[in-house]
């Protein structure tokens, strides 16, 4: 289904025109026309399908349409993390492109001088409010936030949100907002409590289940069957050649991230370490760096296994088995994002091929076992049922296997009759609209700089831009 087959106004589908979008990914199909109706929704949608789009647009048009006149927060997203918050707020800049539309990012880190500017832009009245929990309890106790004149709610990957600790949060900061709205809420799951929180707070709301908790099949997945010794050589192979795409390495401590890129660092790579011990500045700086190619190579937490829209990763590794299948699809879902493709290789020691083995049952496929390079030596068999703990010496493999970096270039540009090309949250927003995601900063729509609505006569020519629809039998 293409977006010019919606209802959406001119000034929207001229951004898509010019962002190249045209086709739909199934959870945009599915939950567009039912957020449009003003219904409630519970969507269970991974990352990379393109739910941020999903909800941004129908939240767009209903601004678009309705206004602002009384200067008031009309929506509210709240969201696990800043990194998320950062994207989510680029990607309105871009879909919002041709539109009067104000939007205030909210969260913790800085100075205070970002508080002021978050407390601003919210008393000035913001169309969106993007905002982690913490910070927005902290705005609502500290600074004479009003929420009585919210529209709109959307909480994204509240599975997340509950899994760190934010279940009373998100319900004080629904107790501020008035019964009747409308609640949107995507989750990568749909575990109980997550049933028990939306039954608490939406009303008899549609159910969309886009996720199928499986890996994007453009990532070829292999793994390394090796000593914890052997990882480091097993890199070290991997680097030997400079390469032309971006890698991500996880790791499952901070201790280890820092001491993995203080290693690579001295091997000469161009290697950075994010994790939460950084102040948020140093962060947003290791993020951009690496956004515009000034490192190639980033070591982290599971911090950045949410939540990041960075094109041209074409390798994860996974340094340590994650502890949880679900955190692998996340881990290895930052590479083959939209049209591209990636690879993604797992190092597993004995005491975790336990865990590998659970993530293979998970997504109910074997994942190749790549011959170990031959600088390393011989690695441990494959043998989870007896490798709980330590098992034996065994031949994993021979001969000069897995010397292949197995990183992918990019497939080639987006294209606009392409669905995969538009996972929402993954993206890159128009060149011309997208501001940095500065710390704690209230869009340059925002601020009261709403205006007089000539801006949104400067879309370029609204349908006239548009292919004829076609029937989907042509």
């Amino acid at each position: 289904m293409r977006f010019d087959e919606l209802d959406l106004e001119d000034e929207i589908l001229d951004g898509l025109y010019d962002m190249n979008f045209s086709e739909m990914t199934p959870v945009q199909e599915h939950t567009i026309p039912v957020i449009l109706s003003g219904r409630d929704i519970i969507g269970c949608a991974q990352t990379g399908t393109g739910k941020t789009a999903a909800y941004t647009l129908p939240l767009l048009n209903r601004l678009l349409i309705e206004g602002n006149p009384d200067n008031v927060i009309k929506s509210v997203i709240i969201v696990p993390t800043r990194e998320l918050a950062q994207q989510i707020d680029q990607q309105f800049q871009g879909f919002s492109y041709y539109l009067p539309v104000s939007t205030t990012v909210v969260y913790g880190g800085g100075d205070g001088k970002g508080w002021d500017v978050q407390k601003r832009g919210m008393l000035m009245g913001s169309d969106v409010v993007i905002a982690t929990p913490g910070r927005m309890i902290s705005h609502l106790q500290n600074s004479g936030i009003d929420l009585s004149r919210v529209e709109c709610l959307i909480l994204d990957e509240a599975d997340r949100m509950l899994d760190m600790g934010f279940s009373d949060d998100i319900m004080k900061i629904v107790s501020y907002m008035p019964k009747e709205r409308q609640t949107i809420m995507f989750s990568a799951t749909l575990p109980p409590k997550i049933r028990e929180l939306a039954k608490t707070i939406l009303r008899n709301p549609a159910e969309v289940n886009i996720a199928i908790s499986k890996p994007n099949e453009a990532i070829d997945q292999s793994a390394y069957v090796c000593y914890e010794s052997q990882k480091l050589g097993i890199i070290r192979e991997l680097f030997a050649q400079p390469a032309d795409f971006k890698t991500i390495i996880f790791s499952s401590s901070k201790l280890k991230v820092k001491e993995l890129a203080h290693t690579l660092k001295r091997m000469k790579l161009n290697v950075a370490a994010m994790h939460s011990d950084l102040e948020q500045a140093q962060r947003e700086e290791v993020m951009l760096a690496f956004k515009n190619n000034k490192i190639n190579i980033l070591v982290a937490t599971d911090i950045v296994a949410r939540g990041i829209d960075i094109e041209d990763i074409g390798l994860v590794i996974n340094y340590d088995v994650p502890h949880d299948p679900e955190d692998y699809i996340h881990r290895i879902g930052r590479t083959a994002r939209a049209a591209a493709t990636g690879s993604a290789i797992t190092f597993v020691s004995e005491d975790e091929q336990g865990k590998f083995h659970q993530i293979e049952k998970f997504i109910e496929r074997d994942i190749r076992k790549a011959d170990l390079p031959e600088s390393v030596g011989e690695g441990p068999k494959y043998a989870p049922s007896e490798n709980r703990g330590r098992g034996g010496r065994g031949r994993s493999g021979s001969g000069r296997g897995g010397r292949d970096r197995g990183g992918r270039k990019r497939s080639g540009q987006k294209s606009g009759g392409s669905a995969a090309a538009q996972s929402a949250a993954e993206q890159p927003v128009n060149p011309a609209a997208a501001a940095p995601a500065d710390s704690n900063h209230a869009s340059g729509r925002g601020e009261g700089n709403r205006g007089s609505r000539d801006r949104k006569r400067r879309h370029r020519g609204g349908r006239r831009h548009r292919r004829p629809v076609q029937s989907q039998e042509d």
